[in-house]
């Protein structure tokens, strides 16, 4: 039975600025990571295009939280630092410092593969570069179906400086009247998001200009470049002086905990999201070539700090635009297809409630098919002896199976409930639609947990079956969300059990979730906050022991971020005591490895790839064999072991535990798109010797979803 204990976040003198590395910088190289995939020419042009984009909104989703928060610390005087030394301001400034480095290195890294796409036919064109006819069709399209769209606002003595939306992509104008010398008149432009960043010439040519669209295929205009060509047809009588495109990052933080508690949840949530297109501005990003007025104009009536706020760039802004990339038809320029595999005891046409009744099913995902998941709750919505059904949801998508089997279920008179996060950042809107649907349709949805202001961030579902005279239970667990999209982009793990104590303690987690009982106990089920940072402690604790008593002891422990003081604490005290750590960790890593004296016994490595690393697997030696490997939704970082509700999960049985072990084993001996972590806080890209096998994790997935059949490699060969 999982107790509860006060596990008590240690006093900051115990980590030092020696031993913690800053999460906003470590954040910072994880982009650097992803960049290098970008720039990495094995892999197909348009991925490489599509991971460039991918840094670019990472830095904006960085700005508009983690830069936001240390902007509000700064502005209500907080001191305080955190166990790297930093005060906010030192941490601004070493932000600054990475964010410039990084953003100099992804318009280098644009300049490069837009050079090698125009080799492969895909090719941007200046407007100026382009002859009379293109100029002429553009002009053509930009005034029937561009300029009724756009909506140019003045700013003068009668009319104020006009709201700047976060994201949004703008032309900042200066105009005069023609044949004067009058004061210059500022006039902002934005560029509407209901109309393509890029502007696809051939089909423009094919409309306007009596061309084949074929003669131009693959040709683009930036829309903001057709603007700015274009402006006399709205400034009529008027001289354009000069045009400039800027960008602005807002605060998009929302601290739910300490909001009005007078307020439901999703009115609470619809104020929020009205509230967050109105935070202050964090980042101003212009192009070198603006001018100093209008610079100075910008800084001013957007109330930022020159030498904090603002990012000049030499090129394109908005970088995350180049998404709309990978809707080019060019198949040859990306991955090649890949099918996921289907368990093959599903593929015999049993129903899916009488195999997992006979063995529990762990699925790897995206390597095999979350249709399986699916599959367990459509067959469970249709089922006459599914009584009941009851799951979490924290980012379902915006065309949900999943959701729509769960209303079906509702219409097929069964018991469903559903708790729905509606706090999950950025999907609080698509969440709070699909709640009220479920709502409509007479499914039971709650929003949180009672006295509990925290995330539920558990993935976990619960099937209720009569079968004869007894009723069973079947549980889904996961490390992913129920979202059908992501779920083939990125790598998790689920587990499909009809084991009756998983099921007895997924039925008290829901009772807790849905109603009154905050001394609930779990017997297999690790769950946060009350208990999963015990829980692990008490593993953790166990392999120091073990090591103590000259045993061989070991934690491989896979996540997306480790940042958690006391974890980190604890890790250090087990590599003192001789256990072998091996960490690997996609994301932010804290924890400083191979100091001596303190953490020569661990070893953090960080995989990327074509899929996102989102599994968390954690691996404990001597743990006693149905407790030795969890698996689970929580990563150790603060917020998850103490600010969400959290399901961590044994793999019990043997056959499924080899799997698991077999996944780590593949990452642990990758030695491509692989970094590791070293003691002077850098990453070092594992560079596979003449000789070596090549192995790719990802790749070998895809051929065996279990990976690589060989045992964990001995800590010193990882």
């Amino acid at each position: 039975m999982a107790k509860k204990k006060n596990v008590q976040i240690p006093a900051e003198a115990q980590l030092t600025p020696d031993n913690y590395i800053n999460r906003e910088i470590s954040t910072i190289q994880f982009n650097e990571r992803v960049l290098a995939l970008a720039q990495e020419e094995s892999i197909p042009i348009l991925e490489r295009v599509k991971f460039l984009a991918i840094v670019a909104n990472n830095i904006d989703e960085f700005f508009m939280v983690r830069v936001a928060s240390y902007l509000e610390k700064l502005q209500v005087g907080v001191v305080s630092v955190r166990p790297d030394g930093l005060t906010p301001e030192q941490v601004m400034s070493a932000i600054r410092e990475g964010i410039t480095d990084l953003m100099d290195d992804v318009q280098m890294t644009r300049r490069i593969l837009l050079r090698e796409l125009k080799k492969q036919g895909i090719v941007f064109l200046p407007m100026a570069e382009l002859g009379e006819i293109e100029q002429k069709a553009l002009r053509a399209y930009f005034y029937e179906q561009v300029y009724p769209v756009l909506t140019p606002l003045a700013a003068d003595h009668a009319r104020p400086f006009p709201f700047i939306s976060n994201l949004s992509m703008n032309l900042g104008v200066y105009v005069r009247r023609e044949y004067s010398e009058e004061e210059l008149e500022f006039v902002r432009i934005k560029i509407p998001e209901v109309l393509p960043r890029l502007v696809n010439l051939g089909k423009v040519m094919a409309q306007y200009g009596d061309k084949k669209e074929s003669d131009y295929i693959d040709h683009f205009v930036f829309i903001e470049d057709l603007t700015a060509y274009n402006l006399d047809l709205l400034f009529s009588g008027m001289e354009v002086v000069e045009c400039h495109p800027f960008r602005v990052i807002r605060n998009a933080d929302i601290d739910y905990e300490n909001e009005r508690d007078s307020l439901d949840i999703s009115t609470l949530i619809e104020d929020s999201i009205r509230e967050r297109r109105f935070g202050s501005v964090v980042r101003l990003t212009v192009n070198r070539s603006i001018s100093e007025g209008m610079m100075n104009r910008l800084i001013q009536e957007l109330e930022v700090d020159r030498n904090r706020d603002v990012y000049l760039m030499d090129g394109m802004l908005g970088i995350a635009n180049l998404f709309e990339l990978l809707g080019v038809n060019r198949p040859d320029l990306k991955y090649p297809p890949y099918v996921p595999k289907m368990p093959e005891a599903l593929t015999m046409g049993m129903n899916i409630f009488d195999v997992i009744r006979q063995q529990d099913i762990l699925l790897h995902h995206p390597y095999e098919s979350f249709l399986t998941v699916e599959e367990f709750f459509r067959t469970a919505a249709a089922d006459p002896a599914v009584i009941a059904i009851k799951a979490t949801l924290y980012r379902v998508g915006k065309n949900s199976p999943i959701v729509q089997a769960l209303m079906e279920a509702r219409e097929n008179d069964k018991q469903v409930a559903v708790l729905v996060e509606l706090k999950a950042r950025f999907d609080e809107e698509n969440n709070l639609e699909w709640a009220r649907a479920m709502e409509h349709q007479g499914v039971h949805v709650t929003y949180g947990v009672e006295k509990l202001q925290v995330k539920t961030h558990a993935k976990i579902a619960l099937v209720v079956r009569k079968e004869g005279d007894e009723l069973r239970r079947y549980v889904h667990l996961g490390t992913g969300n129920y979202n059908s999209s992501t779920a083939r982009m990125y790598s998790d793990v689920c587990l499909m059990t009809a084991n009756r104590e998983l099921g007895e303690d997924a039925t008290r987690l829901f009772n807790r979730l849905t109603g009154y009982a905050p001394d609930t106990e779990y017997k297999r089920l690790f769950v946060a906050p009350e208990y999963l940072h015990p829980g692990l402690t008490d593993l953790i604790d166990n392999e120091i022991q073990a090591a103590k008593e000259g045993k061989p002891a070991r934690l491989i422990l896979k996540m997306n971020q480790l940042e958690e003081d006391v974890m980190i604490m604890k890790l250090y005290e087990a590599s003192q005591a001789g256990v072998k750590i091996n960490l690997i960790v996609r994301g932010l890593c804290c924890l400083r490895p191979g100091v001596a004296g303190l953490s020569d016994n661990i070893k953090v490595r960080s995989i990327l790839g074509r899929y996102l690393e989102h599994t968390r697997i954690y691996y404990f030696h001597n743990a006693p064999s149905d407790q030795r490997i969890y698996a689970g939704s929580a990563d150790m970082m603060r917020r998850n072991l103490y600010n969400r509700v959290e399901t961590v999960f044994p793999i019990i049985e043997p056959r499924w535990q080899r799997k698991a072990m077999r996944i780590l084993a593949t990452d642990l001996r990758a030695n491509v798109l692989t970094w590791e972590l070293r003691e002077d806080t850098k990453y070092y890209r594992v560079v596979p010797h003449k000789d070596d096998l090549i192995i790719e994790s990802q790749l070998i997935f895809m051929q065996e979803p279990a990976g690589l059949d060989v045992e964990i490699p001995a800590w010193e060969d990882c």
